[in-house]
């Protein structure tokens, strides 16, 4: 099974500036992966493979910018999330034809096996393709993701995490930047970094401050002015989490938060 990675700049927050759009080719036949834009390379990818089924790790907008396009001119079978079939309609113009679940395989060549990993978004898959695991926006090789309220959910995303790290997976190909060849150091890494979060979320709620605004100015260590938005949603995401732990209370229409 060959994996082919294309990267797509693209408007989105991630430093790279780009998404990484894959194609999984195995016996003449072919998934593509988070087609982001339309690119003259992955135009070329697509008039050069056969490309048969069609599937984004989760519909972001930085995710989902072509599936149109390539579905209409491969005649590709669209697949979807089972349950997001009205999200995914809406984000990418197209209605599936197809929906996956957790343990669904995408038939193609010896199969390409779904996970559910969600938390960075609630329709958040993987795709396990031989060797590889193209985990999408769950995992950076340098850095962190995104986890931010509304949509965000810290323990999903760190049981997603944990159930990587245990599957021990040979080479993870992210939605951004390079293939992380260290899979299981990265993936505690990024275990560690939320947890390292969630401490410092719970003591700057310990020490009195009763906002998110508050708790985001003092949790951070490093100037986050120009991420100030996806920082404060993180921070609300950790908080919601530490409500459903019974650490703190929360209350989300007044968006005030005490230690218990």
């Amino acid at each position: 099974m060959h994996v082919t990675r294309v990267s797509v700049p693209v408007a989105t927050r991630a430093p790279t500036g780009a998404t990484n759009a894959y194609l999984v080719a195995d016996g003449g036949d072919g998934l593509l992966v988070d087609p982001a834009a339309r690119t003259d390379d992955l135009d070329d990818l697509a008039a050069r493979e056969d490309i048969d089924h069609l599937a984004v790790t989760h519909t972001h907008p930085d995710h989902v910018g072509a599936v149109a396009a390539y579905a209409r001119e491969t005649g590709a079978t669209v697949w979807c999330r089972r349950g997001r079939e009205r999200a995914f309609s809406d984000a990418t113009g197209v209605e599936p034809d197809r929906t996956f679940a957790e343990g669904t395989t995408v038939p193609v060549g010896a199969g390409v096996d779904v996970l559910d990993t969600p938390g960075h978004a609630r329709d958040h898959v993987s795709f396990v393709a031989g060797d590889a695991l193209l985990c999408g926006d769950l995992a950076v090789a340098e850095g962190s993701v995104v986890v931010g309220a509304p949509e965000g959910d810290v323990r999903a995303y760190l049981v997603a995490l944990r159930r990587l790290h245990a599957r021990g997976p040979e080479r993870l190909l992210p939605g951004h930047g390079p293939e992380i060849t260290d899979p299981r150091a990265t993936l505690a890494r990024l275990v560690a970094h939320r947890n390292d979060r969630e401490r410092a979320v719970l003591d700057a709620v310990r020490a009195g401050n009763a906002t998110p605004d508050a708790v985001t100015d003092a949790a951070y260590d490093k100037d986050v002015s120009a991420v100030r938005d996806l920082a404060r949603a993180t921070v609300v995401a950790h908080i919601e989490k530490l409500a459903a732990e019974r650490r703190v209370r929360w209350d989300p229409d007044a968006e005030r938060v005490e230690p218990r």
